[in-house]
C-alpha cells in the first residue's frame, strides 16, 4: 500500500476529570459534558452528536487510547498530533499523553502542539471570564520547557520530517520575540543530539513570512469562517437573515466554503500545509453564540481530501503533510470518530483516497 499523503490528526485529550474542571465547570466535567446535552437550535440541525463505536469514553482508560490509534491506523492516519499545554511551567490535560510516554503504549506515532492561549468562559458565553492566562515568562521557561519536551522528541514514535522533530504553535504571533524561542530551542535540539527541530505555526490572516516568526511552515488547523470569509460576504443576504434570528448561531452552508477552508495564502520561504475541515458546529460549547457549518456529508469531505491532495502534489516525501482538524473534537460537532449517524464513512473517505493498493 502506498499513501499519497501523511495524515496528522489534531487530537484534544479533554475526555477526563480534572480539578481545575472541576472548580469551573462542576464536579465530573469533561468534553462529553457539553457534547451530551446538545440541542437542536434550527430546522435541520444536526445534535447531538452521539459516539458510536468508541463510546463516551475516559482517556484515563489504555484501553480507549489503543483502540482509538487502531482505528487511526486502520483508516490511514499516520499520527495524533496532541494538544499540549504549558502555562509557565504548569500543564492541565496532561494525563493521556504522560501515560502514553510512561506506557510505551499505543505504538502509535505522534506530534505536539502547543494550545499557547489563554482558557475563558467562552464556551459558557462568559469571554470576559479568565480561567488560566497564558503566559511567556521568559528565557528560563523556555529552557524549563524545551527540557520538558525534550523526552517526547527522543521518542521513537516522535513524527518528524526530513529527521526533525514536528513541533506545532498554536498562536505563534502571540508569543513574544518568537524567533528568540526557535532559535534557542533548535540550538538546544543540536546539543541533544537531534538534528534540529521542525516548527510549523497555525496561519494568522495577516501572517505571510514564516521568517518572522521563526517557523519552517504554516497550517490553517482551525475553520474561523469569521476569519476566512470576507466582510462582503458576511453582509450577504443569507448571512444577514442567519444572525437576526433570534437565539440562532451564526450559521454557515458547509457547501458553500468547504473548500475555501483550504485556501492557505502564498508564503515566502515556507511550506503551506492544508488542513481537513470534516465538520464544524460549537453549539455544544456556545450556544447562540456559536458557529455552524451545516450540511457536512462524506460526499463532500470527499471533495475536500481530493482537493487537499493536489495542493501537495509539488511536494515529496516527508512533506507530503495534509492535517485534519480534529479526530475528537467532540463539543465543537468536529470529529473523524464515528458517530451514529455517519459511522466510519468519513473515516473510510480517508482511507479510499489517501491510500493507494
Amino acid at each position: 500500500m502506498e499513501k499519497l499523503a501523511r495524515v496528522i490528526a489534531l487530537y484534544l485529550p479533554q475526555f477526563h476529570p480534572v480539578p481545575e474542571n472541576d472548580e469551573w465547570w462542576g464536579k465530573g466535567f469533561t468534553e462529553w459534558t457539553n457534547t451530551a446535552r446538545a440541542k437542536p437550535m434550527f430546522r435541520g440541525h444536526y445534535q447531538p452528536h452521539v459516539p458510536a463505536d468508541l463510546g463516551f469514553y475516559d482517556l484515563r482508560m489504555p484501553e480507549t487510547r489503543a483502540a482509538q490509534a487502531e482505528m487511526a491506523k486502520k483508516y490511514g492516519i499516520e499520527a495524533f498530533c496532541y494538544y499540549h499545554y504549558w502555562f509557565g511551567g504548569r500543564r492541565l490535560l496532561e494525563r493521556p499523553f504522560n501515560e502514553v510516554m510512561e506506557s510505551g503504549e499505543p505504538d502509535f506515532p505522534f506530534c505536539l502542539c502547543w494550545a499557547n492561549q489563554t482558557w475563558t468562559g467562552i464556551w459558557h458565553g462568559c469571554p470576559d471570564r479568565i480561567l488560566i492566562e497564558q503566559t511567556y515568562p521568559g528565557e528560563q521557561d523556555h529552557k524549563a520547557h524545551f527540557d520538558f519536551l525534550l523526552r517526547a522528541f527522543t521518542d521513537r514514535r516522535y513524527m518528524t520530517i526530513d529527521g526533525k522533530p514536528v513541533f506545532i504553535f498554536l498562536k505563534p504571533w502571540d508569543i513574544p520575540d518568537i524567533n528568540r524561542l526557535t532559535d534557542l530551542w533548535r540550538k538546544m535540539a543540536l546539543n541533544n543530539g537531534l538534528k534540529g527541530l521542525y516548527f510549523i505555526g497555525t496561519q494568522h490572516p495577516d501572517d505571510s513570512n514564516c521568517d518572522d516568526h521563526g517557523l519552517d511552515a504554516f497550517v490553517l488547523p482551525q475553520p474561523v469562517v469569521w476569519d476566512m470569509i470576507s466582510k462582503k460576504d458576511l453582509k450577504n443576504r443569507a448571512a444577514r437573515k442567519f444572525r437576526k434570528l433570534a437565539g440562532k448561531p451564526l450559521i454557515f452552508r458547509y457547501d458553500k466554503v468547504f473548500l475555501r477552508m483550504l485556501e492557505n495564502k502564498e508564503l515566502r520561504n515556507a511550506e503551506s500545509y492544508p488542513c481537513l475541515i470534516p465538520n464544524w458546529d460549537n453549539t455544544p460549547r456556545s450556544g447562540k453564540n456559536g458557529v455552524v457549518l451545516h450540511g457536512s456529508t462524506p460526499e463532500l469531505f470527499r471533495m475536500q481530501v481530493k482537493e487537499a491532495l493536489k495542493k501537495i502534489g509539488h511536494m515529496s516525501g516527508d512533506h507530503r503533510i495534509i492535517f485534519v482538524k480534529s479526530w475528537n473534537e467532540w463539543a465543537e460537532g468536529n470529529h473523524l470518530e464515528p458517530d451514529m449517524k455517519y459511522g466510519l464513512s468519513y473515516l473510510e473517505v480517508i482511507k479510499e483516497e489517501v491510500a493507494k493498493y
